[in-house]
């Protein structure tokens, strides 16, 4: 493996969906899958089969040891690069020591014990967290280029509805100015409607040169009007400071590791059809404080208190954890974090 590069910019992340795993065939839909990306990305013959490993290693881990898991599974897009990005996520017995557990030879299922160990050395970034009890969330980013990148200090994960195969909450985040924003919608109702108007948000979002949260969320309400709308919240972090927007009900919360939360304050609408106003609030970020957005497919009843040493791990490795403990199964659900 090569030397750390981080990628030029945020990469923009095009979602393939969850596979459940239930069956020990579903780690042959998973490396179909992944590898599609991959060569839709212009790997070379040797990275896509080391994206169809890892991804076979991570699903047939979650069959064996997980009572309910799934993998998420997209593509990357940073500039001319791009990569492949895997997620699993299961509620299963958890490992005590993840360290110990990815070591080669070490397997409690009478398997050979080198899946976690691959994952790790095949990856260009990867990473886990798991918790006795409570279930295991492992990442593994793939790039074209086997260099090595570093932590994002951004990502975020979102879920359809039960039934429904495409998500009507999306996330998306740009740098300005060496300062970060982030966006999550929650378009209204579900389906593919809800997604063409978290789609148009996101897309808005995206083009728009704008670095303060107010002026963007009005702008978004201007030119989304074609869709049936979305509620929206827009935060932009740099250093300790942060500035928060939000139109509707996407939740903004300042989470510290020893369970002190602040929400930040969201005015009542719906972005391209009703504001009364919008406001933009700043606030402090603590130290060793996350900023996370969720939308309200996500109870707000979770507290990273009741996660030692969480905060302190990969951004994605957090909205993973979120997303699956706080997550409900009855509407659409996106959680997306940033850890300075």
């Amino acid at each position: 493996m090569g030397t750390v590069t981080p990628p030029a910019m945020v990469p923009l992340v095009e979602e393939l969906g969850w596979i459940p795993v239930d069956e020990a065939g579903a780690a042959g839909v998973a490396r179909r899958v992944a590898v599609d990306c991959a060569r839709r990305l212009g790997f070379s013959d040797e990275r896509a089969g080391e994206v169809a490993i890892v991804a076979a290693e991570l699903a047939s881990n979650l069959h064996r040891h997980a009572d309910v898991g799934s993998l998420s599974v997209r593509c990357l897009r940073a500039g001319a690069s791009g990569g492949v990005e895997l997620v699993a996520v299961d509620s299963g017995p958890g490992m005590a020591d993840l360290v110990f557990s990815g070591a080669d030879g070490t397997s409690t299922a009478g398997t050979l014990g080198i899946g976690l160990g691959a994952v790790r050395r095949l990856s260009s970034h990867s990473g886990g967290y798991s918790l006795p009890g409570r279930g295991t969330v492992l990442t593994a980013q793939l790039w074209a280029g086997r260099d090595r990148v570093e932590t994002p200090v951004v990502a975020g994960l979102s879920r359809p509805i039960t039934g429904e195969t495409v998500c009507g909450d999306r996330w998306a985040a740009r740098e300005r100015d060496g300062a970060l924003l982030l966006l999550v919608a929650d378009g209204l109702g579900h389906g593919a409607l809800a997604a063409a108007a978290a789609n148009a948000v996101v897309d808005a979002f995206l083009a728009s040169g704008l670095d303060a949260p107010a002026a963007i969320v009005e702008h978004l309400h201007r030119v989304v009007s074609h869709t049936r709308g979305a509620a929206v919240s827009v935060v932009r972090v740099e250093g300790d400071a942060v500035r928060f927007a939000g139109l509707g009900n996407v939740a903004g919360v300042i989470a510290s590791p020893d369970g002190e939360r602040r929400s930040m304050v969201s005015m009542p609408g719906i972005v391209g059809h009703q504001s009364r106003g919008m406001r933009e609030f700043g606030y402090e970020l603590p130290p060793e404080a996350v900023v996370v957005l969720h939308s309200d497919g996500v109870s707000d009843r979770w507290n990273l208190r009741d996660y030692p040493g969480l905060s302190r791990q990969d951004p994605l490795l957090i909205a993973g954890t979120l997303l699956r403990d706080a997550g409900v199964r009855r509407d659409d659900a996106c959680v997306a974090v940033v850890r300075p």
